[in-house]
């Protein structure tokens, strides 16, 4: 038997390799001629920096950055094999676990990181990047990363504006005079699953704004604000739509890829498929195997193992699904290409137990080896 297992990381217990892995080794306790391929699987959120790296051959890179409050931290970004590709999570940078709840504030959090380790990746001989934007501390429209990249966004003064949206009501010009040169030559593919516009009520200040330590007045202001940039990026160098679908995700980092740079906005799923080529791979199997954290209604709406699932259906392979945790509304997951799926909980604990990364990898081996122990009976009955 041919199994491909494409597992989404359950989140604080194991990532997408782990998982897989574990499932592995419980198939093989229950058939040991199986052929099991692991391949990574990752929606563009946390994690595909991990997934995608490690699970494509690449190398993971360190490097200091400005985070979110201005102080340095460590952040991790991915090159693949091909050695032109970086795999970059923004929330590594300027994510909003980074900012201590009661420090949140976006007037002050900035994207700059964000720029700072794509410049890394740039010297480091990268031209292809895919960029996860959820998780973000920051409503700055993206001015942070484009200064790291060299765009002059200045005051009346021409000098610098300042960190986080507080910078964006002190913007006179933008130039790009100083930008590093070989920004041109790049290309970014934005995992992207929102369609807010970039102002409005349903744009990045007033959707993602409380979130992120704002007030009603920020929320206000900074929307004005947002707008008067959009509507001075346009007039200096004749790009940006602010009603573009997803230009309000991450607090408009998406509007300035997508005005700055050579960027797509798709969704995250979408990417991590093509890019990992799974469905070279799942043609060729008997067996689809898929998963995540959590699978419940939510599920279908365009998460990683409803992307695998409908690979699989293209060519009438069966999938199983293993989680964490199942809820009574994810039988719609039935209706989405996942023939059955199993939750991993094998005895009675804790929320804290059942995530403690060596009970769930044990968990999940258990779990594969019975349903393939079924699985082989029935293929010799």
């Amino acid at each position: 038997m041919r199994v491909v297992v494409a597992i989404d990381s359950l989140k604080g217990s194991m990532t997408s390799l782990e998982a897989g892995d574990a499932i592995r080794e419980g198939i093989l306790k229950a058939d040991r001629n199986a052929s099991v391929l692991v391949r990574p699987l990752a929606d563009g959120g946390e994690g595909t920096v991990e997934a995608l790296t490690l699970g494509m051959g690449g190398q993971l890179q360190k490097v200091q950055v400005t985070g979110p409050l201005g102080t340095p931290v460590e952040a991790v970004y991915g090159i693949l094999n091909d050695g032109t590709t970086a795999v970059v999570e923004m929330s590594a940078a300027s994510g909003i676990t980074l900012v201590e709840e009661q420090d949140r504030n976006p007037l002050l959090t900035t994207t700059y990181g964000v720029g700072e380790m794509i410049a890394d990746a740039i010297r480091k001989g990268c031209r292809h990047f895919i960029v996860g934007i959820g998780g973000s501390a920051t409503n700055d429209g993206g001015i942070g990363m484009l200064q790291a990249l060299g765009y002059g966004i200045l005051d009346c003064d021409g000098n610098p504006v300042a960190y986080g949206a507080q910078g964006l009501e002190q913007i006179e010009t933008i130039t790009d005079t100083t930008v590093i040169p070989l920004l041109k030559e790049c290309d970014f593919k934005i995992a992207c699953d929102v369609t807010n516009p970039l102002c409005g009520e349903n744009g990045a200040s007033a959707v993602y704004g409380p979130q992120k330590g704002a007030t009603p007045s920020m929320i206000l202001s900074m929307d004005r604000w947002l707008d008067r940039f959009a509507d001075l990026t346009a007039s200096t160098l004749g790009t940006g739509d602010k009603n573009a679908p997803g230009t309000g995700a991450a607090g408009g980092l998406g509007f300035a890829f997508l005005a700055y740079t050579n960027a797509t906005l798709e969704s995250g799923i979408s990417i991590v498929l093509r890019e990992t080529d799974l469905e070279s791979y799942v043609k060729e199997a008997d067996l689809v195997i898929t998963g995540e954290g959590r699978l419940d209604g939510q599920t279908v709406y365009g998460k990683a193992p409803i992307g695998v699932a409908g690979i699989a259906k293209k060519f009438n392979k069966p999938v199983i699904a293993f989680s964490g945790a199942v809820t009574p509304d994810a039988v719609a997951c039935n209706d989405h290409g996942i023939d059955a799926f199993f939750p991993i909980l094998r005895r009675i604990s804790t929320l804290q137990e059942a995530m403690d990364p060596e009970t769930a990898r044990t968990n999940m081996i258990e779990t594969a080896e019975q349903v393939f122990r079924l699985i082989r009976t029935m293929r010799e009955a």
